[in-house]
C-alpha cells in the first residue's frame, strides 16, 4: 500500500501521531511519504494529523483519515498504531527525543483536552540522534514521580520538561529536579488569575533559581486585561520569564499583549501602556 501522512500545522515540532502512523504502515510493509497538497499523487491512504485549531484546514480532503486536537474532535489511534514506537527518521532535523511518562491530567481544566484517562507510558523509545529528552507529561509530578527522576538521571541527557504544576510543587520535588541537567528553563504556568500563586511562585524561588524557570500565562480565556498585566508583572518582579499563550489569537488585544511580553527586549523596555497605544494608533492610521 502507498501511504500519505499530512499535517496542515505551521510548527517545527514533530507530530507523534504521524510517527507512530510512519511505523506502523512501514512495519506492515507498506510505503510512507508525506502528502503535498499540489502534488497530484496517488494514494491508498492519506493520515491527516494536526494539533492546532488554528491551523489552515483548506487542503484537508473527506477522504483523509483525521484525527488530533486541531480537529477537535477526540479520536484516538488504533491501539496497534498506538503501541508502535515513534519513527523518527520522518523528521531527519530533529535532534531530540519526544517521551511521555504519563497521559492525562487530574486538572479538568476547562479550555484543555488532556483531561481525565490517566494512564502510565510504559515504552519510553528515544531517537537514535536525539541531543536531549523532551518530557511531555501534561503534569510532571503526577503519578509515581521518583521513577521519571530516576529514569531521567540514569540516561544522563540533558531534560526539556514541558509542565510542572506550581501548586503541587514541593521542596522534596524541587530538589530533584536539580538533580537533572536541563536544556532548558523549566516551564510551569498560571492560567487562572482567580488563583492567588504569588507566594507559591515566591517560595519556589527560594528552591529553584528563578532564571531557570519559564512560566505559561494563558490569557482571554477568562481574565481581564487587567489581570494579565498583574500576573505577569509580578512573575517578571519575582525573577520568572513570563510567556503569553492567547486563547485566541485573531483577537486584537490577546495578539499584541503576547507579542509585548514575549518579546524580552520590549518587554523589559516599553511600559505596555505605550506599547499598546502604538499599535492601536498603527492599526488606524
Amino acid at each position: 500500500m502507498k501511504i500519505a501522512i499530512y499535517t496542515p500545522d505551521k510548527t517545527v515540532f514533530p507530530n507523534y501521531a504521524l510517527m507512530k502512523i510512519s511505523n506502523y504502515h512501514k512495519n506492515m510493509g507498506d510505503s510512507v511519504e508525506w502528502y503535498e497538497p499540489l502534488w497530484h499523487n496517488t494514494f491508498d491512504k492519506v493520515y491527516c494529523s494536526s494539533v492546532f485549531n488554528y491551523s489552515d484546514k483548506s487542503y484537508v480532503t473527506n477522504n483523509m483519515i483525521v484525527g488530533g486536537s486541531g480537529f477537535g474532535k477526540n479520536i484516538e489511534l488504533l491501539p496497534e498504531i498506538e503501541k508502535c514506537d515513534p519513527d523518527y527518521s520522518i523528521y531527519p532535523a530533529c535532534d531530540y527525543s519526544i517521551i511521555w511518562f504519563d497521559i492525562g491530567c487530574f486538572r479538568n481544566c476547562p479550555f484543555c483536552i488532556n483531561n481525565n484517562n490517566h494512564r502510565e507510558v510504559n515504552r519510553l523509545v528515544l531517537n537514535p540522534k536525539g541531543k536531549h529528552i523532551k518530557v511531555m507529561d501534561d503534569t510532571f509530578f503526577y503519578g509515581d514521580w521518583k521513577r521519571k527522576i530516576d529514569w531521567l538521571v540514569g540516561e544522563g541527557l540533558p531534560v526539556d520538561i514541558q509542565n510542572v504544576d506550581a501548586r503541587i510543587l514541593t521542596k522534596k520535588m524541587a530538589d530533584s529536579l536539580l538533580k537533572l541537567r536541563h536544556h532548558r528553563q523549566i516551564k510551569m504556568a498560571w492560567d487562572n488569575p482567580k488563583e492567588k500563586l504569588e507566594g507559591k511562585f515566591k517560595e519556589i524561588a527560594t528552591w529553584i533559581p528563578s532564571y531557570k524557570i519559564m512560566v505559561y500565562v494563558l490569557i482571554g480565556y477568562w481574565s481581564t486585561p487587567e489581570e494579565d498585566l498583574y500576573r505577569v508583572e509580578t512573575l517578571a518582579q519575582i525573577g520568572y520569564d513570563p510567556f503569553v499563550m492567547p486563547y485566541n489569537r485573531k483577537d486584537f488585544y490577546q495578539r499584541n499583549f503576547a507579542r509585548w511580553v514575549n518579546h524580552k527586549a520590549i518587554f523589559k523596555t516599553i511600559p505596555w501602556e505605550v506599547y499598546y497605544k502604538n499599535r492601536y494608533t498603527a492599526r488606524n492610521t
